[in-house]
């Protein structure tokens, strides 16, 4: 069949009508007049409103995914958010607990030193303040190393002491450290004053039966000393200061069968942690020489002078 032989024309449903043109027209004019008698009358308010009466449910139902996958970000953001501040918090109380921490040995330093301050205008002595840097590697002796030694004019047999008592005793001075031997070794020994009967003895260290004890050797059985009694120094030594608190009565054994009474002390001034120190100078360093050194000292330089008169 030839091409030219076929019906082009539209089938009759089509011609049916008005002209496109017209429709357009009633279209255009329609909407016209239903957006005028909206805006004016408000005819198709309650259509609309009706309309979205019937819509809102699907609406809604079409939000929930939308709402939930918003939700589940939302979520997910604070708990990272949340980890993060937990974190960032933890930290925050660990450097806060640390500065109370370095507060409160500041603090406590801070009362030491005060104490050793207060302590020095009562004593008649030169005084100069040491740290102790280390103990002694010896673990059978108790030793410390200060910080003062030959150059800052620290004499060997000066007592150190802090603001609780007496610790110790130099006992080897170097050019910038000295050794300083405490109470409770068990070559010590320092001359006591009972403050309650005014007996004098001696205190030694590395008492039996307890670690940083001392103990008063060869006093009787009956001797008058009781548990609680303060022993400070007596000043006869012509080492220590008299009056600095030494330690206390802890414990009596009264023995009958030997006749003397072992008797425990309890150092006041304990050295473990210790940390800031006065080394005193000792007494004997202001006291008149002795008559025996004067009078030998004194006839030294005439026993020369004696035998060139002799010799004349």
């Amino acid at each position: 069949m030839a091409l030219g032989t076929l019906d082009r024309t539209p089938p009759p449903f089509f011609r049916q009508g008005p002209s496109s043109l017209t429709k357009l027209s009633f279209c255009s004019a329609l909407a016209v007049f239903l957006m005028v008698a909206d805006a004016r009358f408000t005819i198709t308010q309650p259509i609309r409103a009706t309309v979205a009466a019937v819509l809102y449910p699907l609406q809604r139902a079409l939000l929930v995914p939308v709402e939930a996958i918003g939700d589940s970000r939302e979520y997910l953001g604070g708990l990272s958010r949340a980890v993060a501040g937990e974190q960032a918090a933890r930290s925050e109380l660990a450097l806060q607990a640390e500065r109370a921490q370095r507060a409160d040995q500041l603090q406590q330093e801070n009362a030491r030193l005060r104490a050793l301050l207060d302590l020095r205008p009562t004593l008649s002595v030169h005084s100069q303040a040491a740290e102790v840097l280390y103990e002694a590697a010896d673990p059978y002796s108790r030793k410390v190393i200060i910080d003062r030694g030959v150059a800052n004019n620290v004499l060997p047999g000066s007592p150190v002491i802090n603001e609780a008592g007496v610790l110790g005793q130099v006992t080897r001075v170097y050019l910038q450290s000295a050794e300083v031997t405490l109470l409770t070794d068990r070559d010590a020994a320092i001359p006591v004053l009972n403050s309650r009967t005014g007996a004098r003895s001696a205190a030694f260290g590395g008492a039996t039966g307890g670690v940083g004890l001392l103990e008063m050797r060869f006093m009787a059985g009956n001797a008058d000393v009781q548990v609680g009694d303060v022993l400070t120094t007596s000043g006869v030594d012509g080492v220590y200061p008299p009056g600095l608190r030494v330690a206390s009565v802890a414990k009596i054994d009264r023995k009958i069968d030997t006749g003397f009474a072992r008797i425990v002390l309890a150092p006041t001034a304990s050295s473990d942690g210790v940390r800031h120190v006065l080394v005193l100078e000792p007494t004997g360093v202001r006291l008149p020489p002795r008559p025996e050194a004067a009078a030998s000292e004194a006839a030294a330089p005439s026993k020369p002078g004696g035998k060139k008169g002799g010799r004349k």
